[in-house]
């Protein structure tokens, strides 16, 4: 086998790698999410808008919310359209609170909602993510920190 062939042979194999190896960008901004939950910090946001938009014959939620970091003010969207439990109660929180996760070195990196945590709280149930943390009755709904009693 000549060197060409080899290095033909090499190219190809490195294209269908690269192909095989490519995520959509749904699974992208799944990671992202994923991302800065788990490495996220907490801070105070509010929720401004739920903007429903149709593109290519697909419907998209957007929760526009926005939240402050060290003095600076951030306005963000994120799709929700994925999170169908997410995007049944964000309808509910236009111009309320919300907590927001933002990535420390990164602070315009922000989420609101993710697989495994959301900032929104759900009016219709009448529970928000502390009242999971915290029930109702533990003694810690006051607390940011539970062990801490003051």
């Amino acid at each position: 086998m000549s060197t060409r062939a080899r290095a033909l042979g090499a190219r190809i194999a490195r294209v269908r790698f690269l192909l095989w190896r490519r995520k959509d960008p749904a699974e992208l901004e799944r990671l992202r999410r994923l991302d800065v939950n788990r490495r996220g910090r907490i801070g105070a946001g509010r929720v401004l808008d739920l903007v429903e938009a149709e593109t290519a014959g697909l419907k998209s939620f957007l929760v526009v919310y926005s939240y402050e970091v060290a003095g600076v003010t951030y306005e963000a969207a994120q799709d929700v359209s994925a999170l169908p439990e997410i995007a049944a109660i964000a309808h509910l929180a236009s111009g309320s609170t919300a907590s927001v996760k933002f990535d420390p070195k990164r602070p315009g990196n922000s989420i609101i909602a993710c697989e495994e945590w959301s900032g929104l709280e759900n009016r219709e149930q009448g529970i928000g993510n502390r009242e999971k943390q915290f029930p109702l009755g533990s003694g810690h709904e006051g607390d940011i920190n539970p062990k801490s009693k003051i």
